[in-house]
């Protein structure tokens, strides 16, 4: 742990429990969020009235944002403020490769250390400490960061040493979270229709080859018990595979899965407009 004051911008579904955890584990932090810092801010914190604040305070402020021209804004707020010694900005959000290259060239121009670092395993993960963080940057940093990673993650890799790899790492994963996710819904809906029982399909998948994330977490926690409470909302799925299929496009990479995810997903974004995405698995049962 630190003395020294961390900075916590954002402090939505994910930002809040992680600024949390980070104040829990006995972190100074100074936080801010732009649709009201003091509602949302956890207890034993320093509450800014500004970004400005935040930069004028804080060597290193961690970003927890929903999307790239947002984090884009705050990078350049940070960057200009008149009284800053923030010199690090460790970014949680997931934004995408494009929009962290450019937030990394933006605030190297002034000077700042950009650390690419998004983070997976939902509201839960975020309330236990238990979420994913991928980051990458100089292998320096990253055993700097450790200590601090470590009080609000559960799991931290260095996947390396370019703005851009975090992101990669991140929308990969969320592509293979999306098609487990509808692929098990298609073929639970299958199984339904030949007299199978959803609980005991689980039971045997679930030791057999066919386990995934799905099966293992979302059915049976969020689906069997009717709460569809997964805390990831279809939105932010079809935003991670715009971004996975954005960033395949520009590798030249090739596609041909991810194209029917996708649609799979925004036909359901259009059916549900802000539905969790556990309910994907009455949609396409109903919709076959």
């Amino acid at each position: 742990m630190s003395e020294e004051i961390t900075g916590f911008v954002g402090l939505g579904n994910m930002g809040a429990p992680m600024a949390a955890n980070l104040a829990g584990a006995g972190w100074p932090l100074v936080v801010f969020d732009a649709a009201g810092t003091r509602d949302r801010a956890p207890a034993a914190v320093s509450c800014a009235e500004s970004l400005a604040e935040v930069a004028s305070r804080a060597r290193t402020v961690v970003l927890s944002l929903p999307d790239g021209p947002v984090v884009d804004s705050v990078a350049e707020a940070i960057a200009g403020a008149p009284s800053r010694v923030t010199a690090r900005v460790v970014d949680t959000s997931t934004i995408g490769i494009a929009h962290a290259r450019a937030v990394h060239e933006k605030l190297a121009a002034a000077g700042i250390e950009y650390v690419d670092a998004p983070v997976s395993g939902g509201v839960s993960g975020a309330t236990a400490a238990t979420v994913s963080i991928m980051v990458s940057g100089p292998a320096s940093s990253f055993e700097e960061l450790r200590p601090m990673l470590d009080a609000f993650t559960g799991n931290a890799f260095h996947v390396g040493l370019e703005p851009g790899q975090g992101q990669a790492m991140k929308v990969l994963n969320n592509f293979l979270s999306g098609t487990a996710m509808a692929a098990t819904s298609e073929a639970m809906a299958f199984g339904d229709s030949q007299g199978l029982d959803l609980a005991t399909m689980l039971d045997v998948v679930n030791v057999s080859s066919g386990r995934n994330t799905a099966t293992s977490d979302k059915f049976v926690n969020r689906i069997l018990t009717g709460t569809y409470d997964a805390g990831f909302s279809c939105p932010q799925m079809n935003k991670d595979l715009s971004l996975y299929r954005e960033g395949l496009a520009q590798a030249g990479g090739a596609d041909p899965v991810s194209g029917a995810v996708a649609d799979i997903w925004r036909r359901f974004l259009e059916n549900s407009t802000d539905a969790d995405i556990t309910r994907i698995y009455p949609y396409i049962k109903n919709e076959g």
